[in-house]
């Protein structure tokens, strides 16, 4: 960017401020479009938690949360793991962070050291497992893409396929670890 002003300084300063301007105001645009979509999908998931819908929204996924992050976790970690799972499958990856960070705190045994389950949670959060990417989505909206909904299928076989081979090498390492630790 200083590269850019210098070069601009000297060839048309006039465009200096003008440019500058110009990227302000589609910046500005832009968070108010993100700000519309995540007030909306952090309403929706404030309710179901006020709703107790979490408590049933963990119990479906119960199956799941169990075979990723192991049996012995609390109903309220449970629920903000569906929460977080639930987000993330919605394409609202920063609004899932709030019950990540709770979630964590719950699988965290306090002894200073990241388990299994930590891990896990950390690679489920940077995998993004989603079916319905609104955040981009909402980013072609305010583009003004002509199909913004093009992005779904091609988004749910990426979801699929990296989610089932992290997955699966993410296990295959807690049981190598597990074999070499005794």
């Amino acid at each position: 960017m200083l590269t850019g002003i210098i070069l601009m300084i000297f060839k048309s300063p006039d465009l200096i401020i003008s440019s500058m301007m110009s990227a302000s105001e589609s910046s500005v645009n832009l968070c108010i479009s993100l700000l519309a979509i995540y007030a909306v999908w952090l309403g929706l998931l404030k309710i179901l938690e006020n709703t107790g819908f979490n408590k049933q929204l963990a119990k479906w996924l119960s199956p799941i949360i169990g075979f990723l992050f192991g049996k012995n976790i609390d109903e309220y970690t449970k629920s903000q793991i569906a929460i977080n799972l639930s987000s993330n499958i919605l394409g609202l990856g920063n609004a899932a962070t709030p019950s990540a960070i709770k979630a964590m705190q719950g699988l965290d045994p306090k002894t200073g050291k990241i388990n299994n389950s930590m891990t896990m949670l950390m690679i489920v959060n940077c995998l993004s497992f989603q079916l319905l990417p609104t955040t981009i989505m909402g980013l072609m909206v305010a583009s003004n893409s002509t199909n913004p909904s093009g992005i779904i299928l091609p988004t749910i076989c990426t979801s699929i396929l990296t989610g089932v081979i992290i997955i699966t090498i993410t296990k295959l390492i807690f049981k190598v670890r597990k074999k070499h630790d005794k």
